[in-house]
């Protein structure tokens, strides 16, 4: 097995940057995630790692060894696509079996590894099958085994969930997840999915317009993001932002949405010190607000515009002004759209950003 280690990596494709300045630190057995929208750089960070682009700068080192000059078939490493790429006139065996084969492994060893790979991935009765014959789970799984059988150090995977249907991408979320802990092997995730980047991840790389804006571990990237973008991606629903000015009256520090005020005051001495300028950014998860059907103290009167039952919870949208909030409820909870609620805010949860920067204060 082995780490990963990127050093100011950086990919230019003409005059258009796709990575920028990467600095990434990837421990042996770790499941990391790259996670991020379409186009913020990550399967071209992931093609770097594996020697499939060459980086306009920068280094990548696997295991401790500086690998820029090897050619991918030395690094030692396995890719997974987001088409899986299966060879369509082979059979199962022979797609898990090509990569022995062309490294010439004997043909008993061939046949001994490819069985204990169809084993584990529980597809041995499919073996003398072709690609079209299969599922889409059944050829992702072949996909995983055509990588897994060469042992590799590192395991690269470019959204290979991507093309099944939502029940079996949930499926296979907890067999990829139990399969890289029963191997240890290091891998390399990349997914535009926050869920299954927060449900598979040991830690998570958040990547946007090809820098990373934030790496930890799933829940202090919920809990703690850095800047307003990893605030707004994680999370589902996202979480309702406003913007404000800070204004002190009669001893209190408010933040003025032109909608409502609301009281900062216990937070006034790191606003003081963080904050660049006085216009910021409010921010509060759905789960962090308490709709209640009379005013109390700081509540923020609001009127419901829709809502959206998921069942086990229903997603109130409610709107102040042109501004739209969603709150979580338990199943059961009713509102008619026009009704006036108030929503009370956890100040313990509220997040504060510099307009700015987008940077988090609090």
């Amino acid at each position: 097995m082995a780490d990963v280690r990127l050093v100011g990596l950086t990919k230019f494709f003409g005059k258009v940057r796709a990575v920028e300045d990467i600095n990434l630190y990837v421990r042996d057995g770790e499941f990391m995630t790259l996670l991020g929208p379409s186009g913020c750089g990550k399967t071209t960070t992931l093609r770097c790692i594996a020697g499939l682009e060459v980086p306009t700068r920068g280094e990548i080192y696997i295991g401790g060894q500086l690998v820029n000059d090897l050619p991918p078939k030395d690094r030692n490493v396995a890719m997974v696509f987001q088409n899986w790429a299966l060879y369509p006139h082979m059979t199962v065996y022979d797609n898990i079996a090509f990569p022995l084969k062309i490294r010439r492994f004997p043909r008993e060893e061939i046949r001994r590894k490819v069985l204990e790979v169809a084993r584990m991935l529980k597809i041995e009765d499919l073996l003398d099958r072709k690609p079209s014959e299969l599922s889409g789970g059944q050829q992702q799984r072949v996909a995983l085994g055509r990588a897994l059988v060469r042992e590799p150090s590192v395991f690269l995977l470019d959204e290979p969930l991507s093309n099944l249907d939502a029940k079996l991408r949930v499926y296979m979320r907890a067999e990829l997840k139990a399969l890289q802990r029963r191997l240890g092997v290091t891998t390399i995730y990349v997914t535009h999915d926050q869920v299954e980047a927060m449900t598979m991840s040991d830690r998570i790389a958040v990547m946007n317009e090809g820098r990373i804006q934030q790496v930890g571990r799933p829940e202090e990237i919920y809990e703690r993001p850095a800047n307003v973008f990893v605030a707004g991606f994680i999370g589902s629903p996202p979480m309702n932002f406003i913007e404000g000015s800070l204004v002190e009256e009669e001893g209190r520090l408010l933040l003025d949405t032109g909608y409502f005020r609301f009281d900062l005051s216990y937070l006034a001495e790191v606003v003081k010190e963080k904050a660049t300028e006085s216009e910021l950014v409010l921010g509060v998860r759905p789960e962090h607000i308490r709709l209640v059907k009379e005013p109390v103290k700081d509540a923020v009167e609001a009127s419901v515009y829709v809502l959206e039952p998921l069942g086990r919870e229903v997603i109130v949208n409610l709107k102040v002004g042109d501004v739209i909030f969603k709150a979580r409820e338990e199943a059961g909870f009713r509102a008619e759209p026009g009704e006036r609620l108030w929503m009370v805010f956890d100040k313990e949860k509220v997040h504060l950003f510099d307009k700015r920067t987008g940077k988090a204060i609090v």
